[in-house]
C-alpha cells in the first residue's frame, strides 16, 4: 500500500461537554459565552469575527484535526470490537471441539496445536538475519536469541490460526458484524457509472501524487470490469503542504467539469504530472478544445476553490489523511490497492445486496 501523504503533526483533541447548572468535571474546559467585542484599542473595538478571520487558516486546520481524530476513534472502536468478536468465536470453537472430543479445552489445544508446532532451526534463523541484518540493531549473538524468539511465536500463532480455520469449517460460524462505514456524499461530483449501482467508489485524490495515478490506472480497470454494478466518484484532496500545483490542479479540474471534459482532464492531467502550473493547466484546456476565456476566468477567479476545500473536509471526515483514499459503500481504504483487494470489497458488497 503507498501513499501521499501529509506532513502534518496529528494532536489528541479532548471535547468536554458542561451541564447547565452543573460544575464541569476534572479536565474539562468550561464554555464561557463569547463576547462580541474582545478587546479594543484606542476605543476602537476588535470584534470575534475579525479574530476569528485572523485566525481562519489555523481554526481551518484544528477542525480539520477534530474531523480525523473522530474518524480515528471510530476506526479503533471497530477494531477492538471485531478482535473481541474473534476471540469469543475462538473461544467457542475451542469449547465446541473439545466437548465433541470428550477431553479438555487444554488437552485439545495441546494436541491439535502445541504438538505441532516444529522447533525453529539454525537454518531458518540465519535466513532470516540474513535477509533483515541492515534492520537489526545488535550483536549477532544476541539477535539469534530474539531471531528464535520471534520466528517460534510467529509458528505457534499460525498453526492457531490453521487450526481455528478448520474448526471453522466444521462448525456453523455465521458473523454478521457490519464493516465500519463512513457517510461520503457522491451529490454533485464528477461521477461515471448510474447513480443506481449497488456499489458506490468514491475517490479522493490528488493530481500531483504519484500514487494517485497509479490508483487511477486500477480503477479504471474495475470499472471496465463490472460496468453498471459500480459508480465512481471523484472528490478532491490536494496534500498542499506536499504538492503546491495540486490545489490549482484540482480547480482545472472542476472547471473542465464545468465544461462537460472532467474526465479528459482528469486523464491529461495524470498523463503530464510534471506540468500542472496555471500557465499548464490553462494549455491542457486548449488542447481539450475547451472555451479556453472561461476556463482561465474560472481557474482564475478561484471558481471552485470552496467546493475543494469541502471535498477536503468531507475526506478528513471519513479518516483520509493522505492520498489516494478510496470508500468502497463507504468502506475506507487507504492509499494504492491492487485490483485484487478492490475487487474482493466490491463482490463482497454485491453479496451483501443479495
Amino acid at each position: 500500500m503507498k501513499s501521499c501523504f501529509r506532513l502534518s503533526t496529528l494532536t489528541a483533541l479532548i471535547v468536554a461537554f458542561c451541564f447547565w447548572g452543573q460544575a464541569p468535571l476534572d479536565g474539562q474546559v468550561q464554555k464561557k459565552p463569547r463576547s462580541k467585542h474582545l478587546a479594543s484599542v484606542d476605543d476602537i473595538a476588535i470584534t470575534e469575527s475579525q479574530v476569528r478571520q485572523e485566525g481562519a487558516d489555523d481554526l481551518e486546520s484544528l477542525e480539520l484535526k477534530k474531523l480525523k481524530t473522530a474518524a480515528s476513534l471510530a476506526q479503533d472502536e471497530q477494531g477492538i470490537l471485531e478482535k473481541a468478536l474473534e476471540r469469543i468465536v475462538e473461544e467457542r470453537l475451542l469449547a465446541a471441539e473439545a466437548a465433541r472430543q470428550k477431553i479438555s479445552e487444554k488437552e485439545l489445544v495441546s494436541r491439535e496445536i502445541d504438538q505441532k508446532v516444529q522447533e525453529t532451526t539454525t537454518e531458518e534463523i540465519e535466513q532470516f538475519y540474513n535477509a533483515n541484518k541492515q534492520r537489526i540493531r545488535m550483536e549477532k549473538e544476541e539477535a539469534f536469541l530474539e531471531v528464535r524468539k520471534y520466528l517460534q511465536k510467529r509458528k505457534a500463532s499460525l498453526a492457531r490460526q490453521t487450526y481455528i480455520e478448520k474448526l471453522e469449517k466444521e462448525h456453523k460460524v455465521v458473523r454478521s458484524i457490519e464493516p465500519l462505514r463512513f457517510n461520503v456524499s457522491a451529490a454533485g461530483r464528477p461521477a461515471q457509472g448510474p447513480a443506481s449501482a449497488p456499489v458506490s467508489l468514491v475517490l479522493f485524490s490528488d493530481f500531483q501524487c504519484p500514487y494517485c495515478r497509479e490508483m487511477s490506472d486500477t480503477l479504471k480497470e474495475i470499472v471496465k470490469s463490472y460496468g453498471n454494478k459500480v459508480r465512481l466518484v471523484f472528490r478532491q484532496l490536494p496534500l498542499t503542504s506536499i504538492h503546491p500545483f495540486a490545489q490549482k490542479a484540482a480547480e482545472a479540474s472542476l472547471c473542465a467539469a464545468a465544461q462537460g471534459r472532467f474526465w479528459e482532464m482528469h486523464d491529461l492531467m495524470f498523463q503530464e504530472q510534471e506540468k500542472l502550473g496555471e500557465a499548464d493547466l490553462k494549455k491542457k484546456a486548449g488542447q481539450l478544445g475547451l472555451d479556453t476565456a472561461a476556463f482561465d476566468k474560472c481557474l482564475d477567479g478561484d471558481r471552485f476553490a470552496a467546493q475543494v476545500r469541502e471535498d477536503i473536509r468531507a475526506g478528513a471526515a471519513g479518516g483520509a489523511d493522505g492520498t489516494p483514499a478510496l470508500f468502497v459503500n463507504g468502506r475506507f481504504l487507504n492509499g494504492t490497492r491492487p485490483y485484487e483487494d478492490i475487487a474482493e470489497i466490491i463482490d463482497e458488497e454485491l453479496s451483501r445486496k443479495k
